[in-house]
């Protein structure tokens, strides 16, 4: 009997749940003479939640940049879902983004600013408002909606920024940073909603912080020192392996071996 030449619907979701959200192998790049990064290597999972840890100046908004199509690295190869970014056009459209800075229209309402990301995307008007009402209830911010974003405190404005990079269901979102600028309340309620992201919308996350209060026992944690990444794994199993109590020290120990 000759095998049939499709695969079934159960077949197709174990090949997508095996393919990395994200795939970076040796990737190198230069500011000029100065080693940016080097020779970087990181395979996130679908549904993952990482934190890319390390000093201002390790390298994180560089790779951020590499990985979103500003840069391209000097050498080694960035898989998106499956797809290369310097080879495919495609490669971007499953990548959600929020930058340190913020990027809403501060004149526009946060619907509007919602409404005009998912036309950018292709999302019909009905189905981008059914999103939207789901991700700003989930966010606690439904009764926001037609408030223009500058009457909006930061917090909030981090909460749209992270529904808008969302709204077209991306594999993976990248987080720059994104509890800088926030008193300690309103840090601690965000961190606890951007923890759930993978389960509430079913995407891997790469979270660049300096922040070492930010990060959860279950996370896997990487650490990126002078252009290199030096430490990968499950956030309890990293300190108890280097001997030490909470991630500043293990920071401290890389920065001064």
């Amino acid at each position: 009997m000759n095998t049939p030449a499709f695969t079934t619907d159960t077949q197709n979701e174990a090949i997508v749940s095996a393919t990395p959200a994200l795939d970076l192998a040796g990737v190198t790049f230069h500011y000029g003479k100065k080693v940016a990064l080097d020779s970087v290597s990181l395979c996130i999972k679908q549904g993952e939640s990482v934190i890319l840890l390390g000093p201002n100046g390790a390298g994180k908004t560089t790779l951020f940049s590499l990985i979103c199509g500003l840069f391209a690295p000097d050498t080694g190869h960035i898989h998106i879902n499956g797809k290369s970014r310097l080879n495919d056009a495609r490669a971007l459209a499953p990548l959600g983004i929020v930058f340190q800075s913020q990027t809403l229209d501060l004149d526009l309402t946060v619907f509007q600013n919602l409404s005009y990301f998912c036309s950018l995307h292709g999302i019909s008007r009905s189905e981008s408002k059914s999103r939207i009402e789901v991700a700003l209830s989930r966010m606690d911010l439904l009764q926001r909606k037609d408030d223009k974003v500058r009457a909006l405190n930061g917090g909030h404005r981090r909460r749209v920024e992270i529904i808008r990079a969302t709204l077209h269901q991306p594999s993976i979102l990248l987080l720059d940073e994104p509890t800088v600028g926030l008193d300690i309340p309103t840090r601690t309620e965000l961190i606890e909603q951007i923890h759930r992201l993978p389960e509430t919308q079913g995407c891997a996350i790469l979270w660049a912080t300096h922040l070492v209060d930010e990060i959860h026992d279950t996370d896997r944690v990487v650490i990126l020192h002078e252009s290199k990444l030096v430490k990968d794994g499950n956030a309890r199993q990293l300190l108890k392996e280097n001997g030490v109590d909470d991630f500043s020290a293990l920071l401290q120990q890389v920065m001064n071996p």
